[in-house]
């Protein structure tokens, strides 16, 4: 069913009360102010206190070994951005009703997340339909957008749903990237095989030209860069720190929009760049999405967009409007089905349990089932 946004800015009312109905009886939520955030032991959250002690000592075992120097070039190709030197080690918070209940680890050190700035992506995206910017999800990007990226007759039936579920099929290249991920110099170990293209909305590939192809479509929407749009319509509303940054590949992302020069973001850093930011951060960010958008009383989401954005695509592993869900437990077979979460390479997440009202920030998790590990101990102290 064709979803139409125009909808949202007369629904705001309805969307707010059914936030509060879903979520949170009077005073059980709790939305930290700005450089502030209550902590509260687990038992009186109705978590078994060891237990989320047993999480935090397998999560404090069981960190990445991603090593920036040796790692990045082989992973991914050529890079095109900054990438830092060293970052901390890992660390993470456990929310429960919105009380940090467990912490560990520097929560307050600013690395790159990878592609859980994806989910950050697809909110902002929100915004544009939430103010009218862009009329339905179901439109051709090519209504919108004219600077050459949507003049072929394939590119220009694509959708803003079909970049939101990484299933556009978008031809061409941005900064210096194709979009067919061919060439070991370029992809690294990411590189791919030639294939047949597809049509958009047939066929779902992981694919982060195409994603930078929307961050920059987005931009030329807004009129300006989409970091200054989280800021000021999510960021800074939530009492994020000013210490977070999003960013592109500098002069090589940089174009002109409205006459003035903005840089294009990335959807992660996969060639540098992309969204630098501490785990208090993540939390604060995660817990908006999960009480459905709203933050103490303010909807600063759609509702309904966090619903579509948490819904399977026809072609995608169990994917959104880029967010990882569950639906099939396949991604966290310890969790309910209902969770959802920002994955990011080298084990970046932010994972909520709607149906127990927590949140797991994870800056640089182990590989393998170490994640599905952390969150089965997690499920374990919350259904004592």
């Amino acid at each position: 069913m064709p979803m139409h946004f125009s909808v949202y800015r007369c629904a705001v009312v309805q969307c707010f009360v059914l936030t509060i109905l879903s979520f949170s009886a009077p005073g059980q939520t709790y939305f930290p102010a700005p450089g502030k955030w209550q902590h509260k032991d687990p038992a009186a959250v109705g978590m078994d206190s060891a237990k989320v002690q047993a999480a935090v000592a397998w999560a404090q075992s069981h960190g990445s070994t991603w090593d920036f120097e040796k790692d990045q070039l082989p992973t991914f190709g050529r890079t095109l951005g900054r990438v830092p030197a060293k970052r901390a080690p890992t660390n993470g918070v456990i929310l429960r009703h919105g009380y940090i209940v467990a912490e560990f680890g520097d929560v307050r050190a600013n690395d790159p997340v990878y592609s859980a700035a994806k989910s950050f992506l697809s909110t902002t995206a929100s915004i544009a339909f939430a103010k009218g910017l862009i009329r339905n999800i179901d439109d051709p990007v090519a209504q919108y957008v004219h600077d050459g990226g949507y003049d072929s007759a394939h590119n220009a039936r694509i959708t803003w749903k079909n970049h939101l579920q990484q299933e556009s099929e978008w031809e061409g290249e941005m900064w210096g990237k194709n979009a067919n991920f061919i060439g070991h110099e370029e992809f690294g170990a990411g590189e791919r095989k030639p294939r047949a293209i597809q049509d958009p909305g047939a066929y779902y590939e992981y694919n982060d030209v195409r994603i930078n192809r929307l961050a920059l479509s987005l931009a030329r929407v807004f009129g300006k860069s989409l970091p200054d749009v989280l800021k000021e319509n999510i960021m800074d509303p939530i009492g994020a720190s000013h210490e977070w940054r999003w960013m592109g590949y500098g002069a090589k992302s940089t174009v002109e929009i409205d006459g003035k020069p903005v840089e294009s973001v990335s959807g992660g850093t996969r060639w540098g760049g992309g969204l630098w930011i501490n785990s208090e951060d993540l939390a604060r960010f995660g817990l908006l999405i999960l009480n459905k958008g709203n933050w103490d009383g303010n909807q600063l989401v759609p509702a309904q967009w966090i619903k579509a954005a948490t819904t399977p695509s026809a072609h995608g592993p169990d994917y959104g409007y880029l967010w990882w869900l569950n639906t099939q437990r396949k991604q966290w077979p310890s969790g309910p089905a209902s969770s959802f979460a920002a994955i990011g390479n080298a084990g970046n997440i932010v994972w909520l349990d709607p149906d127990d009202d927590t949140v797991l920030v994870w800056h640089y998790a182990g590989a393998g089932n170490t994640v599905d590990g952390m969150i089965q101990r997690i499920v374990a102290a919350t259904h004592r």
